[in-house]
């Protein structure tokens, strides 16, 4: 089995989490679950960044201590992966000390190693991205971008690491590997930033400004700068599993790409000798109405409203569907009702009720054994092994939405041959050549959805395991074998039926629709 070892950046312990945070959960379960079934050691970490100016004055500002205020929204962002069937193997918070201990040996070999030193600052400070500005980072009219909120201009001492030594080496690293960062547009993004030339970090504040941190373990009146401590957490949390670093893959947002991710972490691990990460994977953000949804803005959605009201599995997939993995994709509550109710309800939905009441109606609720093939039974089969050869390399190469889009497709068609059979025709039928084609259309039916789920289990896990339920069969533990199609179910006792995405009530006041 090769490791497999992914990553979501780690929520800062600030406020709730938002359908931005889901969506990056559930994006990475994806990935995590889809590389498991194809047979590797998954690691899959998430957790929480609990440490700096923010976090102290929202916690001063609800008069209660640090620990107990990120101890209430570390708790909240933890309730919230097994709400969205998220498989992590560990939550990680960076006030655990299994956390510290690491950032302190770090800090500790990089001071003796002369790559930290102790100098002077006089300039520009952010207090909501907690990082000092320089002149190129304001706007041409010379405001400081709404980003930075309120900036003041400040002179203390702190510690620096000496970043800008590796500046040549990063652009190199970069230049040559074209991989590094997904998707390859937002590596140009970097080399561009990389055009201008880096300071080194300051990578302390001062106790009597920010006590909310982990203390320097070379001078106790200073603590770690927030990016110095979190971006850590990568490795502190597998520093005890051999073979399991370095990373394959961090998962974060384009907003955390430039510099953090990007430019400390990499030279942060170089000077520290240890390897890089096989790469970034750079996701958009998600929009309500084309405005960038905030936390800060209050324009945000809850995603446990919508697990409440329509599932994990519907909330999973249309994240999933919707947004082409390194683009923005816009929020809207109708375009969610016409993901659930064309392609779940009416397709997959529509696909599992037939399948049961035909197969209960027909067959005595025993999926039949096929009898002679047709024309039909052939193109479906064919079409299937198209939609699963086309499946596979799209989702090695995070085209999720793309193959969501081609499993759908085949489940229409599915539907298609349905209608073309009739069935409930071939059932009124006392010929038995149309009863060894009704035998061969309901083992069909059955066979089509049994592989259609399990292709797209790693999406929809929970809706999977229940249609393969209902259908009496329990899978293999080698998930590509499950993915031809065969007899698998021949003689299976299948439910009388099963609701899995059941229409939405009309809102209030809105007359439902006349029964026809």
């Amino acid at each position: 089995m090769k490791p497999f070892y992914i990553t979501t950046a780690i929520d800062y312990a600030n406020s709730a989490p938002h359908l931005g945070h889901a969506y990056e959960k559930v994006l990475t379960d994806v990935i995590a679950r889809f590389r498991r079934q194809m047979g590797d050691q998954v690691h899959f970490l998430t957790g929480t960044d609990e440490h700096g100016q923010k976090v102290q004055a929202s916690a001063r500002k609800q008069g209660v201590a640090p620990q107990d205020w990120v101890a209430g929204v570390s708790a909240q962002f933890q309730a919230l992966l097994p709400r969205l069937n998220v498989s992590n193997d560990d939550f990680i918070r960076t006030t655990e000390e299994r956390h510290k201990r690491i950032v302190r040996q770090i800090l500790q070999k990089l001071y003796d190693q002369g790559d930290i030193y102790l100098d002077t600052y006089k300039g520009y400070y952010s207090a909501r991205q907690e990082q000092f500005l320089q002149e190129k980072d304001r706007n041409p009219d010379g405001s400081w971008p709404e980003i930075f909120g309120e900036v003041t201009e400040i002179t203390e001492s702190n510690y620096f690491f000496r970043l800008k030594q590796h500046q040549p080496w990063l652009i190199e690293l970069l230049t040559a590997n074209e991989k590094f960062i997904f998707p390859a547009f937002r590596r140009n993004q970097v080399l561009e930033f990389l055009k201008e030339p880096l300071n080194d970090l300051c990578i302390s504040r001062p106790k009597e400004r920010l006590e909310w941190g982990i203390p320097l373990p070379f001078d106790e009146k200073y603590v770690t700068y927030v990016w110095f401590d979190a971006l850590v957490n990568y490795y502190s949390a597998v520093v005890d599993r051999p073979g399991t670093w370095p990373a394959t893959w961090h998962v974060i947002g384009k907003d955390i790409l430039v510099p953090p991710h990007a430019v400390y972490w990499p030279i942060m691990l170089r000077a520290i000798g240890l390897p890089l990460p096989q790469g970034l994977l750079v996701h958009g953000w998600w929009a309500i109405k084309g405005a960038k949804m905030s936390k800060s803005t209050g324009n945000i959605v809850d995603p446990l409203a919508l697990v409440e009201e329509f599932g994990a599995d519907a909330l999973r997939y249309f994240l999933i569907r919707e947004m082409n993995v390194g683009q923005d994709s816009d929020f809207t509550r109708e375009q969610f009702l016409v993901r659930y109710n064309s392609e779940l309800a009416n397709n997959l939905g529509n696909l599992v009720n037939r399948t049961l009441n035909m197969t209960t109606r027909f067959a005595g609720g025993a999926v039949p054994a096929a009898a002679d093939l047709q024309d039909l039974d052939r193109e479906l089969r064919a079409l299937w092994y198209k939609t699963r050869d086309e499946f596979i390399p799209l989702c090695e190469g995070f085209q999720f939405h793309t193959a969501l889009e081609r499993a759908m497709f085949f489940l229409t068609e599915t539907n298609a041959y349905i209608e073309k059979r009739a069935p409930w025709k071939l059932g009124k039928s006392a010929e038995s050549a149309d009863q060894a084609l009704l035998r061969t259309t309901l083992a069909t039916m059955a066979e089509a959805l049994r592989l259609a789920v399990t292709l797209i289990r790693h999406v929809t896990p929970a809706s999977t395991d229940r249609i393969l339920g209902v259908l009496g069969y329990t899978p293999g533990a080698t998930w590509r074998d499950e993915l031809a199609w065969g007899a698998k179910l021949t003689g299976a006792k299948v439910a009388e039926s099963l609701v899995l995405f059941p229409r939405p009530a009309p809102p209030a006041g809105e007359a439902k629709p006349a029964k026809k």
